[in-house]
């Protein structure tokens, strides 16, 4: 078993590669919610694209693709999105998937499409949070409002245009996860 030594102490390296690399290389996300998560729970999805630093999202053409296709699948009933702010070389979304679809399935179909239509190159994969509560879940909105605040690229929230909500989604509206 290899040890990398941190400030704390000794830390199991969890990842090994046979390939050399500096960096540990992560294995496949899951994406699976454990059977005892309630059924339509609601997520914290993170996509990137590759390479990092790039804008590829924060286009009016690229951003239009983008949300027709989200809005296309919510009417579909692929899944039901609350909250999408693109960034220029990522995006959050806060989104809930029914409980006879692959959510992996599902974003990995997403991001293929979006490639094909729209050029972008997309990291491998992407991460997921189960949000647990309405609580959570408002501190995750607010924190996807803020990232181009915090990125430099606006000084307030309501001056970025690359933000995608359906008409009955979002804070104080009927999306909203019941707080029971």
């Amino acid at each position: 078993m290899n040890f990398l030594v941190g400030r704390t102490g000794p830390v199991r390296r969890l990842y090994m590669t046979a390939v050399p690399s500096k960096f540990p290389t992560r294995s496949k996300l899951p994406h699976v919610a454990p059977a005892w998560a309630k059924p339509s729970a609601l997520f914290f999805v993170t996509v990137c694209t590759s390479p990092r630093g790039k804008n590829q999202l924060c286009h009016d053409r690229v951003a239009g693709t983008i949300f027709e296709s989200v809005e296309f699948r919510q009417q579909r009933f692929d899944w039901h999105v609350t909250l999408l702010v693109l960034m220029p070389d990522h995006l959050h979304m806060l989104v809930a998937f029914p409980d006879d679809l692959d959510m992996r399935k599902i974003v990995t179909d997403w991001k293929s499409l979006l490639a094909r239509k729209t050029a972008i190159t997309w990291q491998r994969d992407f991460f997921d949070h189960r949000i647990r509560d309405h609580e959570n879940w408002e501190q995750k909105a607010g924190y996807i409002r803020q990232n181009p605040v915090r990125g430099g690229l606006v000084s307030r929230v309501e001056e970025w245009k690359y933000v995608w909500e359906p008409a009955s989604g979002g804070p104080g509206r009927s999306a909203l996860p019941s707080s029971s």
